[in-house]
């Protein structure tokens, strides 16, 4: 329990930053437990395996807080949260479940191109141009697989991927980000299903208090420290150091993506 407090601290950052900015912060929690992990001697070849199961479990709880604060502001269409939500389920549960099956080196490089992606993305601050019509439930399972099977490779909430489809399928952003939302919550749920499930297989080499590839204690101190941080970083949205901020959290995403590079490297 003497890793409390890194726990504790990381989940004040992304706390933080998650209510500034609207984002989840599973591609810093991530690199953050892969260190505590590491440093602690947990197995090596399940290191990764375990951030991203932890992580998972941590978006149950700041997505569902998410969720419930959109659909207030009446921003969550729920039309489209029932039809993709099938696919959702589909497809983070598989990929949790190929997550188990591949390497740590392959996860690692699978992570660090996305976490260049998403910094890249809050660079040009991209939203596409809308340009398709809503597709009926089969694409709508088809693109929520598609969301869903990433999401859980990368321990994300998935409004990385969700907001631009739906602004590109003629959603509104406001209710684009507010849908998304809505949507991280199956993917936490079933993200965090799988990698529970797949990790009993290994449950024989995982530390103690771990529930397949969650370790409970970092969840509870991650989610303390993020409930409490959230509503600051939200109240500073319209500040004149939002953007300093947001340079911050990009300069941060990019320096943990070059590190995990070079560490795979070496």
């Amino acid at each position: 329990m003497e890793w409390w407090l890194v726990y504790l601290l990381a989940g004040a950052f992304v706390g933080f930053f998650a209510g500034l900015l609207g984002i989840g912060g599973g591609l810093i929690i991530v690199p953050v437990l892969i260190s505590a992990f590491t440093a602690q001697d947990f197995p090596s070849d399940r290191i990764i395996h375990m951030a991203l199961g932890t992580t998972m479990a941590t978006i149950i709880f700041t997505s569902a807080v998410s969720l419930r604060i959109h659909h207030q502001h009446q921003a969550v269409d729920w039309s489209i949260v029932k039809n993709i939500t099938p696919g959702i389920l589909l497809g983070t549960f598989l990929g949790a479940a190929w997550a188990s099956v591949l390497t740590s080196a392959v996860l690692s490089i699978i992570f660090i191109i996305f976490i260049f992606y998403a910094a890249t993305q809050m660079v040009l601050q991209f939203r596409p141009s809308p340009m398709l019509q809503m597709p009926g439930k089969f694409g709508m399972t088809v693109a929520g697989s598609i969301i869903g099977a990433a999401s859980s490779l990368v321990a994300i909430g998935g409004g990385l991927l969700t907001v631009p489809f739906l602004a590109l399928c003629r959603v509104k952003l406001q209710h684009a980000i507010g849908t998304a939302a809505a949507i991280g919550f199956p993917i936490a749920v079933a993200g965090t299903t799988g990698y529970i499930v797949n990790g009993f297989q290994q449950s024989e080499k995982l530390p103690d208090y771990s529930l397949g590839y969650v370790y409970l204690p970092a969840v509870a101190w991650l989610v303390a420290a993020s409930m409490l941080t959230a509503p600051f970083g939200a109240r500073m949205t319209h500040s004149t150091k939002t953007a300093l901020l947001r340079t911050i959290f990009v300069i941060l995403l990019y320096s943990l993506g070059i590190r995990m590079l070079l560490r795979l490297w070496a």
